[in-house]
């Protein structure tokens, strides 16, 4: 499973971001995507994820509202919108795949850099 993350950047407080995950290796048929980030000296957290097959997501208790996940079977790839972009979002923004079977995430791809400055 090969997992690439990006989208991320320099962006001002109060901007919005999509960022993408382009997935492969496999077919995606019954698995769970999901994002999640670690902020500078923090460890990291789940986001939000997705169902592969129905697209049911599921979102962090904390990241209601401003985190949009999604996926697009054809172009194998999930997103993650991001709105009203905060200094406290600033992170390594990772994509994450697991069987449904599995309990956790072993699939990682190697992230993408967001930073939240004016």
């Amino acid at each position: 499973v090969h997992l690439i993350e990006s989208g991320g950047g320099l962006v001002q407080p109060g901007d919005s971001l999509r960022l993408s995950c382009a997935a492969s290796g496999r077919t995606f048929t019954n698995w769970v995507m999901a994002w999640f980030r670690q902020a500078p000296g923090r460890d990291r957290e789940f986001i939000a994820s997705v169902t592969w097959n129905l697209g049911t997501t599921s979102y962090a208790d904390s990241m209601k509202g401003r985190f949009t996940i999604s996926r697009d079977k054809a172009e194998n790839t999930v997103y993650l919108q991001i709105l009203s972009l905060k200094p406290e979002d600033t992170g390594i923004y990772y994509c994450a795949a697991r069987s449904s079977a599995a309990r956790d995430f072993s699939n990682w791809g190697r992230g993408t850099q967001v930073i939240v400055s004016s």
